[in-house]
């Protein structure tokens, strides 16, 4: 009698993990950012990590009940990704155009192609991006830290949105430009890794991010694989251009604290669905996130890279997994 075989789509864990615990941990790891959105940036911050959480829990119930489906609401997975597309946003951010982005997001990135473990891009990153080439302006508003009140005046500390301020991408890219010297701005990496820097809600404070992310390593949600490679990759890129041209260039530390890398090498990039299955593909994608999010901040017009690093090797993912296959027990890989 033959036994059967379920077979299902990623995500796959040897673990005994629930696609529900694994989303948890995921929560769990980035409460930290959301505390420092929330100190940094006040009521605005949570309004619209409320807001971004709640249309895409809601998108993703219509979407069910549309297709009569059963409700997958339960899994978190809907909750995760509108938790990293809100710490993606800019503080300011309109909550029409966080809402268009959560159901971009779910609808068409996530739902269409299946639903959880089905989409071949990750949802927020292809969010944010469709969101940047929609609403440029309101995506590249950034507001100064409510914490700053030393320089600026009490109502502006008070009300984000009164003050506006250039991220350390931004600095680093008129750095490159000539427009200000590289060495001048270096002292804002430190400001970069507590958070008191104008940014996206989730990667103004690098300690916060560390810490969600050793939470990760250490509960095994994630192996270290695709973040040191994401990391390791763009400290290399980062110290080869700062090497050559140090009036130009910032130093590795400064682009590693003062953008989004950290939540991508933790967080994003490491998203089981468009991720390699294999840890030799595990260390070629991330080694390519690293490596395409430097190329992009160093040659090209955009100051951050992260969203299309993700994307470019989420269309990567098959041929990885192609090039990387894992060999059966007892025999040889299929050709």
């Amino acid at each position: 009698m033959l036994s059967k075989i379920t077979v299902s789509p990623a995500p796959h864990t040897s673990e005994k993990l629930s696609t529900r615990q694994v989303m948890l941990d995921v929560i769990i790891g980035l409460l930290p950012a959301v505390i420092a959105a929330g100190i940094f940036f006040r009521f605005r911050a949570l309004a619209v990590i409320g807001v971004c959480i709640a249309a895409c829990v809601a998108s993703e119930w219509a979407c069910n009940r549309l297709r009569r489906k059963p409700a997958s609401i339960g899994d978190l997975s809907a909750v995760v990704t509108g938790l990293i597309l809100a710490l993606s946003l800019p503080p300011a951010v309109p909550f029409s155009v966080a809402i268009i982005g959560c159901v971009f997001c779910i609808v068409i990135v996530k739902m269409l192609f299946g639903g959880l473990g089905s989409n071949v891009f990750n949802p927020a990153m292809a969010a944010r991006a469709f969101l940047a080439a929609s609403f440029g302006a309101a995506m590249t508003t950034w507001t100064v830290p409510a914490t700053v009140d030393a320089q600026m005046p009490p109502i502006a500390a008070a009300n984000t949105a009164a003050t506006t301020q250039a991220t350390p991408m931004a600095w680093s890219k008129m750095a490159l430009k000539g427009q200000v010297e590289a060495q001048a701005i270096q002292g804002q990496a430190q400001w970069a890794f507590w958070g008191e820097v104008g940014g996206c809600l989730g990667e103004t404070s690098s300690l916060a991010l560390l810490v969600g992310g050793i939470y990760l390593l250490v509960r095994r949600t994630i192996t270290f694989h695709i973040p040191l490679a994401v990391l390791l990759s763009a400290t290399v890129f980062a110290g080869v251009g700062w090497l050559l041209r140090p009036e130009a260039y910032v130093r590795p530390d400064f682009h590693l604290f003062g953008g989004g890398l950290l939540i991508c090498a933790f967080f994003i990039a490491t998203d089981p669905v468009t991720a390699p299955l294999s840890v030799k593909g595990m260390w070629l994608f991330g080694i390519g996130v690293g490596a395409l999010v430097m190329l992009i901040r160093i040659v090209g017009e955009y100051p951050e890279g992260v969203m299309y690093a993700v994307l470019i090797m989420n269309a990567m993912t098959p041929l990885i997994d192609r090039l990387c296959k894992r060999v059966p027990a007892g025999g040889k890989p299929n050709v």
